[in-house]
């Protein structure tokens, strides 16, 4: 069963073996408002933690989409080009943007658990 990690940028990747799937949070797609656009980086593209790796554009805004570990992009989620809502309908599940295949599993130490993530998030105001 993967384990899920969440970032101070309100991304999450949970990550099975070598691989992460990476998406936005619950909060974060409650404070875009309704996600009419996601751009997403092309499979086999290297990223270093930190890095934008994708954009989502609603109607109140657009925002950049960190990498919470580096990896290479294995897969895309294609579903969001024609369904950009499934963002809003199911952040952490149905509507993740990008499978990662981990470059370096010692940064997930860096990141959250559930429960940190809900404070932190609760934290935001």
């Amino acid at each position: 069963m993967p384990t899920t990690y969440f970032s101070e940028d309100h991304e999450w990747i949970a990550v099975d073996g070598d691989t992460g799937t990476v998406g936005i949070t619950d909060y974060a797609q409650e404070q875009l408002g309704d996600v009419v656009f996601v751009e997403l980086p092309e499979i086999g593209r290297t990223v270093i933690k930190g890095d934008d790796m994708a954009v989502v554009e609603s109607v109140k805004a657009a925002s950049e989409v960190y990498a919470p570990v580096g990896g290479e992009v294995v897969a895309v989620n294609e579903a969001l080009e024609d369904n950009p809502a499934a963002v809003n309908e199911d952040a952490e599940g149905e509507g993740w943007f990008v499978r990662l295949k981990l470059a370096d599993a010692a940064e997930l130490e860096d990141l959250m658990d559930a429960a940190a993530y809900a404070a932190f998030a609760e934290s935001q105001g």
